[in-house]
């Protein structure tokens, strides 16, 4: 299998880390910004809108360009995203960043899977599409309970840097492969 499919296979993981970590430092987000918990898990429904509007609005517009491009893009927005949340000097900058972050989701999802598909021969185009996929697998069972240990134990804002750097791994990997 191509590097490439890994490096789209940890952009997966990545995105979905950040998805769903949140869910595990809602109580450390909550007091931190001094929110309650209701309005902390505001941050999922922020992510939720980023991923519904990002498909309709990016995809269209980046269509045109070089899919190699788009992705490495998308990651380094997602990156963006993630560095400004991590940076966030109140919960409605956070509130912001969880929004930008989302805009990537269902675009690189979709384009990841095309792109490991193409990377490899007919017969193993199925494998190299469930690799991409399987990352956003390992990040329900293995980022998010991790990245929730970690924030837990170095601050919420350590997980976001940790998905931010696992996605500007990513881009690097994307665009040099």
């Amino acid at each position: 299998m191509p590097f490439a499919v890994f490096a789209l296979a940890t952009g997966a993981f990545a995105i979905s880390t950040t998805e769903f970590v949140i869910l595990g430092l809602l109580l450390d987000v909550s007091s931190d910004f001094n929110v309650s918990i209701a309005t902390a898990g505001m941050l999922i429904s922020a992510y939720a809108a980023g991923v519904v509007i990002g498909a309709p609005l990016l995809t269209p517009i980046l269509a045109r360009f070089p899919r190699k491009q788009v992705i490495v893009f998308l990651l380094a927005l997602f990156t963006v995203g993630n560095l400004v949340g991590a940076l966030a000097p109140s919960f409605e900058v956070l509130l912001a960043s969880r929004l930008i972050t989302a805009l990537v989701h269902a675009s690189f999802y979709g384009l990841a899977s095309i792109v490991a598909g193409q990377l490899v021969t007919e017969d193993r185009q199925a494998r190299a599409m469930s690799m991409v996929f399987m990352g956003a697998t390992i990040a329900n069972v293995l980022g998010a309970p991790a990245g929730t240990l970690i924030g837990q134990a170095w601050g919420w804002r350590t997980t976001s840097y940790a998905c931010a750097a696992l996605g500007i791994l990513s881009a690097l990997i994307v665009a040099f492969v």
